[in-house]
């Protein structure tokens, strides 16, 4: 059944005034991050301040189209949109234009689009249209692994330009599974895998294997609540160890302690898996602790050639310095060093409005991409920098309000998918900013400079804004 609704009266308008402050603000702020003595024209074309009014003019026409078309659009098209997006990303691959290292950009002339920023919303919608279709359950493991390949293929693409801050992104999108029903087991071994790997990075790997082991064991203790269980498993896992320990002590000299810890735990699962099978089949909760613990061990040992193989050198660094292994204030370090320095500068109210000596003398590196919040915080202060992050925290807020209150599974399945980008790209612009996160290289929405971003991201939120403007219009 349908029901004609009057789109501009169910518009969200407090959504749509934060979005207008915000690409407000960032255009400012733009245009102090680069102010141009010879060029001092706000709308000189020749400047990135320019230029950025003019994505602005393009973004409010694009945000008013988008508010015509009909929402069933969406519903029924998700497919084709999402198809249309990977295409482009396997093109770009071999067409695109290489910036920076990486093959992310379609050029016309002198526009440059970056596709994966598009792919964000592309993404979220067939989230959407998948899991609202025929009410599909994330406990059913393969609706789990499609929506998972869903997330994952657009991210791989991504990977391959490279362009592995904007793959990180895409993660994100495991909250909206979460919400939607996805075991917590699941979001908790997400979250032990990150812990894991940090730890991996702090703590020696022996120590660590041993720590994990240890609370194997605890856990088997306060699950089954019987000793005679605990020990007997650690007496298995204590006797395979020592016989190969003792085997590679006197013969083979090859393994290290890590490796000796691996194949115990290894050879022991049989024998787990011999005493539940046989004796006490109610002692499942051992099987799946035991998995756990080799999970675990098996991750651990694969950490360190994971950071020294995989990740290229200045992204090795980056975690190292965030983490306080190393400092390279001068090389690696050095972007971060100074936006903490220009955050740092400008005290409780700022040094004023196109006044930072920092920004003014471009010490920050991409001070109005990826590093635009060191602006804000030397120019406008803490009050500037808590005024930016609250309006931040407003929006997303309102966002969740929104998403709960639709009628339609699709249209709430999306806009979690829009509150989990805004969120990641919010809270990692920032902290790198600050030098809480590694620098990956990703836009502050809305404020931050480019066409890509502030177009993909415009799309996103209006979307959903649509959606919700005619929440009443189908009844579902």
């Amino acid at each position: 059944m349908k029901r004609s609704v009057n789109i501009w009266n169910g518009l969200d308008k407090i959504t749509i005034v934060i979005f207008l402050l915000m690409v407000t603000i960032g255009w400012f702020n733009i245009y102090a991050a680069v102010y141009n003595e010879e060029h001092k024209a706000i709308l000189d074309l020749s400047q990135r301040y320019g230029k950025q009014f003019v994505w602005i003019i393009a973004t409010l026409v694009i945000a008013v189209f988008i508010l015509i078309i009909d929402t069933q659009f969406y519903v029924f098209f998700w497919w084709f949109i999402y198809a249309g997006l990977i295409f482009l990303l396997c093109l770009v691959l071999v067409v695109g234009r290489e910036i920076n290292g990486a093959r992310s950009w379609f050029e016309f002339g002198p526009v440059s689009l970056q596709p994966s920023e598009f792919a964000k919303f592309a993404t979220a919608l067939a989230l959407a249209g998948y899991l609202s279709s025929r009410k599909h359950e994330l406990t059913d493991i393969r609706i789990f692994i499609i929506s998972t390949a869903l997330i994952l293929l657009p991210a791989v693409l991504i990977s391959l330009q490279p362009d592995l801050g904007s793959t990180a992104v895409y993660f994100a999108f495991f909250i909206v599974l979460f919400r939607e029903g996805l075991s917590p087991y699941v979001f908790i071994s997400g979250l032990l895998v990150v812990i894991l790997f940090l730890l991996s990075l702090l703590v020696n790997n022996l120590y660590l294997i041993l720590a994990v082991t240890g609370i194997a064991f605890l856990l088997t203790w306060f699950v089954t609540r019987r000793w005679k269980l605990s020990i007997t498993s650690l007496g298995i896992l204590i006797i395979i160890g020592g016989i190969i320990f003792l085997v590679d002590h006197y013969l083979l000299k090859a393994f290290s302690p890590e490796f000796i810890l691996l194949l115990a735990v290894l050879l022991s699962g049989f024998a787990y898996a011999y005493y539940v099978f046989f004796y006490d089949r109610k002692a499942i909760a051992l099987a799946v602790i035991y998995l756990f613990l080799l999970g675990s061990v098996l991750y651990i040992n694969t950490v360190d050639f994971a950071f020294n193989k995989i990740l290229k050198p200045h992204q090795k660094e980056r975690v190292e310095i965030t983490l306080g292994f190393k400092s390279d204030p001068h090389g690696t370090g050095y972007n971060v060093n100074q936006s903490i320095i220009s955050i740092g500068s400008g005290g409780f109210l700022g040094k004023g409005y196109l006044q930072g000596t920092q920004t003014k003398f471009k010490f920050v590196p991409a001070q109005s991409t990826d590093f635009i919040f060191c602006t804000i915080g030397e120019e406008w202060g803490f009050v500037g920098s808590a005024t930016v992050i609250a309006l931040y925290l407003f929006l997303l807020i309102r966002l969740v309000l929104l998403a709960e209150r639709q009628r339609s599974v699709f249209s709430r399945i999306y806009g979690y998918g829009v509150i989990s980008i805004l969120f990641i790209h919010f809270f990692v612009n920032i902290g790198m900013a600050i030098g809480l996160v590694p620098v990956i290289g990703i836009p502050l929405p809305f404020l931050s400079y480019g066409g890509s971003s502030l177009w993909g991201f415009t799309i996103l939120l209006f979307i959903f804004l649509r959606m919700d403007a005619s929440r009443d219009e189908y009844l579902v």
